[in-house]
């Protein structure tokens, strides 16, 4: 998202699907700047892609490249600490071909971490189980108003990241770990926010009893809105991850991410006021001034929509639809 080709290319392609594919949903695994970004107009890039994302996507999985670096790190802190097993020497985490330990931006094992949240994501397609959910499924029941379509999403156990030898995670531990903050792909606690609906897409020998259980002991600690107080999807899927037995993948539909773009449509302002780097764009790139205004614009609007939301409760529906309904 912060550089020109990631957004610029990225929600070009994004477009040309929609025109060739228009009844095929569109996912999106989008790759948010940190503070510390060291590409200057990535705030332009990110709130000029943002506004595409919000017309033309169907399912944005907004991953932040701290949350991920923060993720590697812990990583690399559990296992060097022998509490939760050893890594082979070959692993991609203590290899100079992983960068961890050699680089300061270990982006092979932060790009690993993506790759594992879109292969829980699409496991359903490929291997056999017992409820099996199609990315169709997702957007249908996760996406209650057409923008409010930004997924949190966290995957545990983490060390399925790495060739790590660890002792099986606790079921119950597991679930857990899925709504804590330290797991999110994007620095944000949805447990603190308020959820639309949730999906839990769960890989290996689990039995739905044990994923019903878990649910009723995680919701009185969460906060749904009061129309959709069941707004939870279950998906499972027989095949764990290699070397684990079993593993999961939380997506949510939760207020969190506005800080997020909070702070990224700040960063645009501040950059904006004074036009800098604007003539890039406009010379350069033969952009009109106005695709700026209207970028801010629309994420502004998104912003309020998920304030609306927080202040409501929930109570508060954007556009709602007029139906006609006997009571």
């Amino acid at each position: 998202m912060g550089g020109g080709t990631g957004s610029g290319l990225g929600t070009y392609v994004l477009n040309v699907l929609e025109d060739e594919f228009p009844e095929v949903y569109r996912f999106v695994t989008s790759v948010y700047p940190s503070a510390e970004d060291d590409v200057i107009t990535s705030p332009y890039n990110s709130v000029l892609a943002m506004k595409e994302l919000t017309e033309h996507a169907d399912c944005v999985l907004p991953i932040e490249n701290q949350s991920l670096a923060d993720i590697v790190n812990k990583i690399v802190q559990m296992t060097n600490s022998g509490k939760l097993g050893s890594v082979k020497q070959n692993s991609l985490l203590i290899s100079n071909k992983g960068g961890v330990k050699e680089s300061e931006k270990p982006f092979d094992a932060m790009n690993n971490i993506v790759a594992n949240l879109l292969l829980n994501l699409t496991s359903s397609a490929r291997f056999e189980g017992q409820l099996n959910m199609d990315l169709n499924e997702i957007t249908m029941n996760l996406v209650p108003f057409p923008h409010l379509h930004y997924l949190t999403s966290s995957v545990t156990p983490l060390y399925t990241l790495a060739d790590v030898n660890i002792p099986t995670r606790r079921l119950d531990q597991m679930f857990s770990d899925a709504f804590n903050k330290d797991h999110q792909l994007i620095r944000a606690d949805p447990k603190h926010n308020l959820y639309l609906a949730c999906a839990l897409m769960v890989r290996g020998n689990v039995h739905i009893s044990d994923v019903r259980r878990n649910i009723e002991r995680l919701k009185p600690s969460l906060q749904f809105v009061s129309w959709n107080q069941e707004g939870w999807k279950t998906g499972m899927c027989s095949v764990p991850p290699v070397g684990h037995s079993h593993s999961l993948l939380a997506l949510a539909n939760n207020t969190c991410v506005k800080p997020a773009f909070i702070d990224l449509r700040e960063r645009f302002i501040r950059l904006y006021r004074k036009k800098a780097h604007l003539h890039h764009y406009l010379q350069v790139d033969g952009m009109e001034q106005s695709c700026f205004s209207e970028a801010l614009t629309s994420l502004s609007s998104l912003i309020e929509e998920y304030n609306q939301l927080d202040a409501t409760k929930g109570l508060y529906m954007p556009n709602p639809p007029r139906l006609n309904i006997a009571v």
